[in-house]
């Protein structure tokens, strides 16, 4: 398959970039510094972009590829309309070129809360809401703009990630979040948009992921 990586060198980014190498993907990496990639240069292709709103770069980044996968977004809390700037670039530049496919990392908060969520579940997640504001209300914008488009997209919605290790073990919830959901790893994170590309049943939906 033929992969497109935006936010390549990101915490997600690179496990997408690492996985989808591994399973001998053709994989374009997009990146401000080639050298913060997880595999070495020979095994992608690089495109360096140095803005992310420069439409003739991005169209030649996605053009002919069977699926694009981002990491886009904001890395504190403080988002200034990051994810949702960035990923309507990629739009833009996707149905110029009438690519398709495009998974994306939203956030287990911007989905629906499960009904038979425990009360400290419930009360974490508006604790965690309260401080991370800006970057859910960024990532809300982020997905009205995708269900805005004619793209195949699919919003994949992580609660709080770790460095662990890939172990290919949790849960999915389409149109949804697994209860008690608290933690993923970003490796698990990646194997899951790479497995959600070819799932029909997942194209323009938010799908939750979580141990």
């Amino acid at each position: 398959m033929r992969i497109t990586v935006f936010g390549a060198t990101g915490g997600v980014g690179r496990e997408l970039v690492r996985q989808a190498v591994a399973a001998g993907h053709e994989v374009t990496a997009v990146v401000r510094d080639p050298a913060r990639l997880p595999v070495r240069l020979s095994e992608v292709r690089v495109r360096t972009v140095t803005r992310l709103d420069d439409s003739e770069e991005l169209r030649e980044a996605v053009a002919g590829r069977d699926a694009v996968l981002s990491g886009l977004g904001s890395r504190g809390r403080r988002a200034d309309g990051v994810a949702e700037q960035l990923t309507r670039s990629v739009l833009r530049a996707m149905e110029a070129e009438g690519t398709r496919r495009l998974v994306v990392v939203s956030a287990a908060p911007v989905g629906p809360r499960p009904a038979d969520d425990p009360l400290v579940d419930r009360l974490v997640r508006k604790a965690v809401g309260a401080v991370l504001k800006e970057v859910y209300a960024d990532l809300t914008r982020m997905e009205a703009a995708l269900a805005a488009s004619a793209t195949d997209w699919t919003s994949v919605r992580p609660p709080k990630l770790t460095d662990g290790p890939l172990t290919g073990r949790y849960r999915t919830v389409i149109g949804g979040s697994p209860r008690s959901g608290r933690t993923v790893s970003r490796a698990d994170v990646a194997h899951a948009m790479l497995a959600l590309v070819d799932d029909p049943a997942a194209v323009k939906q938010g799908v939750g992921v979580a141990y």
